[in-house]
């Protein structure tokens, strides 16, 4: 299949064809025929997969036809990042269309936004808060919607933004188009679909699994030694670029300054910067002036840049969908990428978890210089009664042993 078959606008297919756009990935195929068709459409596909040009280009057909200069597609997005990725994607393939989007979301001046909006963009690519905030004060006219996107629902959930996504479909049309986009289906998401969806076509495309175009590995490691052997590590990453991930905000600040002292190029994005520093450091990073960089999850989210060929995960994530969403960082349209991950003893249930999530075990390596030492053991219990004493010719492993064990398992 080519995107010729979609029979889009020529204005459309130019940008497609501006964008090097070739074949439609699955989840493209899957569900523009059906967006096309006016349908409601529930799409869940793993991060890095195309979903936004398979909901982009749907719109932007639908919008050739019907006026223009009013606010007729809104595109819900869970951070920054996210929406100007995806005012971007429209801007590029909807570039000889004449259909202008905006981004609406917090952190910066309203002003240029209100603007835009009494300018008659037909598209808006918008974060729920501040959403809500120009529609309560009657900035937005949502009267006029056609077709609503939620798009990365699971992590709008994750950030508690289900009440706001409530009150904005209050506000739009019922009788709209409604598509909704995530990588996972915790229930609560799949109760948003129940409501606000009409008869919609499911689509699942390997549904919350990691992309199979990136390789995992781990490296066991004492907490104390991770910096070193990161810097390791980046020494034999090649030209590629390279996302670092970090459990704290903190952490990823002071991280991304010892690689800096350290001589490499790098970045961070985290929830502290100012709106104006996370654009200019997204900058650098897509650019290339900055080789490293080193994030969070929620801020990392949004992230789109092709030539990332390595996931470094600092500290592991809380839960195997997370790792999900970190990875598909790399591996992107069908590129090949890399996930490595700093393991220490504490994290090893994770990584049985993920390990079940891929259906394989990770590939174990180790570093030379970096072996495993002895790691503090839990106090000893109290003695139990003889009979259920261990055989003397049988002492009990330190949890360490058992580390060890594991780790050189593969």
């Amino acid at each position: 299949m080519t995107f010729d078959q979609f029979q889009l606008h020529p204005q459309i297919h130019a940008g497609i064809v501006s964008a090097g756009y070739s074949i439609p990935t699955p989840i493209q195929s899957q569900t523009i025929p059906a967006i096309l068709e006016g349908r409601d459409v529930l799409g869940l596909a793993q991060t890095g997969t195309g979903k936004t040009a398979a909901f982009v280009l749907p719109i932007l057909e639908r919008l050739m036809k019907g006026p223009r200069g009013k606010l007729r597609a809104l595109i819900v997005a869970p951070t920054r990042e996210l929406a100007e990725q995806t005012h971007v994607a429209i801007s590029q393939l909807g570039r000889k269309t004449g259909l202008r989007s905006l981004t609406l979301y917090g952190g910066v001046s309203t002003q240029p936004q209100i603007r835009g909006l009494r300018n008659g963009a037909e598209i808006a690519v918008a974060c729920p808060g501040r959403l809500l905030d120009l529609y309560n004060q009657r900035f937005v006219n949502l009267s006029g919607i056609e077709v609503v996107v939620l798009d990365e629902a699971d992590h709008m959930f994750d950030m508690g933004f289900l009440p706001d996504i409530r009150r904005i479909m209050a506000a739009v049309p019922a009788n709209r188009q409604t598509l909704l986009f995530s990588a996972t289906m915790p229930a609560e998401i799949r109760g948003l679909a129940n409501d606000f969806l009409t008869k919609p076509v499911n689509v699942e495309v390997g549904m919350s699994r990691p992309i199979e175009t990136v390789s995992h590995a781990m490296y066991p490691i004492d907490q104390t030694r991770k910096s070193d052997m990161l810097l390791e590590l980046l020494r034999e990453t090649g030209n590629g670029q390279v996302l670092i991930f970090t459990r704290t905000k903190h952490r990823a600040k002071r991280l991304a300054e010892q690689l800096i002292k350290s001589g490499l190029s790098a970045t961070s994005l985290q929830g502290n910067l100012s709106q104006n520093r996370r654009q200019e450091a997204m900058d650098q990073f897509r650019s290339g002036r900055a080789k490293i960089m080193v994030a969070t999850d929620i801020a990392a989210r949004g992230i789109d840049v092709s030539q990332i060929t390595h996931v470094i995960n600092f500290d592991m994530p809380d839960t195997a969908e997370a790792y999900t969403h970190r990875t598909g960082r790399t591996g992107r349209m069908e590129r090949l990428g890399t996930a490595l991950s700093l393991v220490t003893y504490e994290d090893m249930a994770m990584v049985r978890t993920i390990e079940r999530l891929l259906n394989a075990p990770m590939e174990r390596r180790h570093m030379e210089g970096f072996e495993v030492s002895a790691l503090p053991t839990a106090p000893a219990p109290a003695q139990p009664m003889r009979q259920n004493r261990a055989p003397q010719n049988q002492p009990q492993r330190r949890p360490q042993q058992r580390f060890q064990r594991a780790a050189a398992r593969g």
